[in-house]
């Protein structure tokens, strides 16, 4: 780890005040950034510290939207009534995330800006990546390629997003809201997160001197039907080779409304709008999923060592949805 300098905020302005240089970064919970720095993968002149500042709570709206801060932790989060009653898919997909002692410390914000993951990202040992040497080229397209991406990648780049939290917040429509010295600026989950195209290196559309101030979760139609599949390698403390928010909103025996959502298999949360067709005026039969399900890869470009998860996301899109129906 390289030296930089370290500043404590203790008032939203002033932390919006360390983050002019285009080289800080905001230290919450650490439980992603301080891992990249001792791997000299992030090497930052100055860490702002935020955790003094007001950003902690969970607040219900008269509209009904929720709108929770950004240094709520995922434990705090998850196991909040509030978001368990409301927002049960985003409660199942906190708890399978990480470990417990992780989701303690691990902020709503930080979260949100988890680095993509590639073991070529995260081992400077690895000349060739785009991401953290743009214009070196991408070492896993002709390596090791079984976590990689099979939707929206680029030759720059088939890194995968790593966080379960956030393929339920883009099936819940949430917002971000953010603050620089120019005002607050509010950008949907749909957009929040970037493919890699030709600048991998740019995770999100986040610019440098924002702070993320919260995240809000417009009213759900999905509380009653929803849930959230992780298939990994293990059981705990694991990423996802392939994951599902699925939500549904029923009119007796048939869909009158669907979200589906995936997660590692694409540089950012993917939305399966397809899929999310295929449902909306059907009943939920064996013919509809396995549509839904045939949807939800279309488009998937698979590497030698990945083509498996394009059946194990139709399979487990279809299960989700089994699961979503009979909740």
């Amino acid at each position: 780890m390289r030296a930089f300098d370290y500043v404590r905020a203790e008032r939203v302005d002033d932390a919006i005040a360390a983050l002019a240089d285009p080289n800080a970064r905001c230290l919450a919970g650490g439980t992603n950034l301080l891992d990249l720095m001792k791997g000299y993968v992030e090497q930052p002149t100055r860490l702002v510290d935020i955790t003094r500042l007001p950003l902690a709570s969970i607040e219900p709206a008269a509209d009904g939207s929720l709108r929770i801060g950004a240094l709520v932790s995922n434990t705090d989060l998850a196991n909040a009534p509030i978001v368990r009653e409301r927002y049960p898919l985003l409660a199942q997909a906190l708890v399978s995330g990480a470990s417990p002692q992780l989701r303690n410390m691990a902020s709503v914000g930080g979260n949100l800006l988890q680095r993509t993951r590639c073991h070529y990202f995260v081992d400077v040992g690895f000349d060739m990546c785009n991401k953290r040497k743009p214009g070196s080229g991408c070492a896993a397209r002709e390596g090791s390629n079984r976590i990689h991406a099979i939707l929206g990648a680029s030759d720059h780049c088939i890194a995968v997003h790593p966080s379960d939290m956030c393929v339920a917040l883009a099936a819940l429509d949430a917002v971000v809201e953010a603050r620089n010295g120019a005002g607050v600026r509010r950008i949907p989950m749909s957009e929040f997160h970037r493919l890699p195209g030709t600048a991998p290196e740019r995770d999100t559309e986040l610019r440098h001197d924002e702070l993320i101030t919260a995240v809000i979760l417009p009213p759900s139609p999905f509380a009653d039907h929803s849930h959230y599949l992780k298939v990994r390698d293990r059981a705990s403390y694991e990423f996802a080779l392939v994951s599902v928010a699925a939500g549904l909103e029923m009119d007796g025996k048939r869909v009158r409304d669907a979200r589906i959502v995936l997660g590692g298999v694409a540089h950012r949360p993917w939305r399966a709008s397809g899929a999310e067709r295929a449902l909306v005026g059907h009943a939920l039969d064996d013919d509809t999923l396995a549509k839904a399900a045939l949807a939800a890869t279309e488009g998937a470009r698979p590497y030698r060592d990945n083509a498996f998860k394009v059946t194990l996301a139709q399979r487990a899109v279809a299960r989700a949805l089994r699961e979503a129906a009979s909740a």
